[in-house]
């Protein structure tokens, strides 16, 4: 079965484990340990899905943060969740070189670009265009390429940790409506509970079913619902890095997913795209809104507009 696909470029669940084991000792390599806190500060991509489990194979803590945040949020991120190491995106890099000196616990930067995750034709696209745009990355030393971290963990022994239902797995910040933002920490029996909910109160999913993975992995609905339930499960996400309300539509059109996840706008932007008559969307088994309260009045609407294009279900 396909764990991933991201932008047409998929990736086994054989694959899958087998990257998360190097990747895992290569957090070795580097001297992270059990109870270590790690940021990962990526869009929905395949090195920040890895990252994220190899963290845990090891007793690591996947501290998530987004990858837009401002330099001084970053700052703040790093120094209270005490990061001894990071990985980013290319394009995020600078952030992360100006607030370097005042993040005095971070000891190691991985630096990966989005065509690393990219097929061979892809990649050469991308870096004739997005790519050029993108400065080159320092060879001093002060960071990491991803082909140079997951080459440290070639000669590293067995990476795995025992783990237990309460032991701390991963830190979301909250969005700050009420004060200063703040980490919350969740253990690996909230995730594995989540994900068996989910087939729980889904009893019509199969393994191999897609969930269009919109929503961002820095976002606990996100990580929790189109990330690790599926993965726990044998489900395939369709990574998504970035989200536009026209992309969106031609992603349901490219890839007929079974499942999505969103928030209400995200809804509401779908019905306001023009070239949408001609969905067909008898594919889905499930939609499901969270993160904010949806209106009786858009749940209507969206409804309607499911029952129009080809689907037996309702949003839930």
């Amino acid at each position: 079965h396909v764990a991933y696909d991201f932008q047409g470029k998929k990736t086994t669940y054989r694959e899958f484990i087998t990257r998360i084991e190097l990747a895992a000792k290569s957090l070795l390599a580097l001297g992270i340990r059990k109870g270590d806190r790690v940021t990962v500060c990526m869009p929905n991509t395949p090195q920040g899905v890895d990252l994220f489990y190899a963290c845990n194979r090891i007793g690591a803590i996947a501290s998530m943060i987004h990858p837009l945040s401002a330099e001084g949020e970053i700052e703040f991120y790093l120094n209270d969740s005490e990061s001894v190491a990071a990985i980013t995106v290319d394009m995020f890099y600078q952030k992360f070189a100006s607030i370097r000196r005042n993040t005095p616990k971070l000891k190691t930067l991985v630096v990966c670009s989005i065509k690393d995750g990219l097929k061979p034709v892809m990649k050469l696209g991308y870096a004739m265009t997005q790519g050029r745009k993108i400065p080159k990355l320092p060879k001093d030393g002060s960071c990491l390429s991803w082909k140079q971290f997951m080459a440290l963990g070639k000669n590293v022994s067995d990476p795995r940790v025992a783990r237990a239902a309460n032991d701390p797995a991963v830190i979301l910040y909250s969005g700050g409506t009420t004060g200063v933002t703040k980490g919350i920490l969740l253990s690996n029996l909230n995730f594995n509970a989540l994900g068996a909910q989910i087939i729980a109160t889904n009893p019509m999913f199969q393994p191999g079913d897609k969930m269009l993975t919109i929503m961002p992995m820095f976002h606990g609905f996100g990580l929790g619902v189109s990330v690790h339930s599926m993965l726990v499960n044998g489900g395939q996400c369709v990574l998504v890095p970035r989200f536009t309300p026209k992309t969106y539509a031609d992603l349901l059109r490219k890839h007929k997913p079974n499942f999505i996840a969103g928030v209400p706008t995200l809804y509401e932007a779908l019905l306001r795209v023009d070239g949408v008559d001609s969905l067909d969307l008898s594919c889905l088994k499930g939609v499901f809104s969270g993160g904010d309260s949806l209106s009786v009045e858009l749940k209507k609407r969206f409804d309607q507009f499911l029952h129009d294009h080809g689907a037996k279900i309702s949003v839930r």
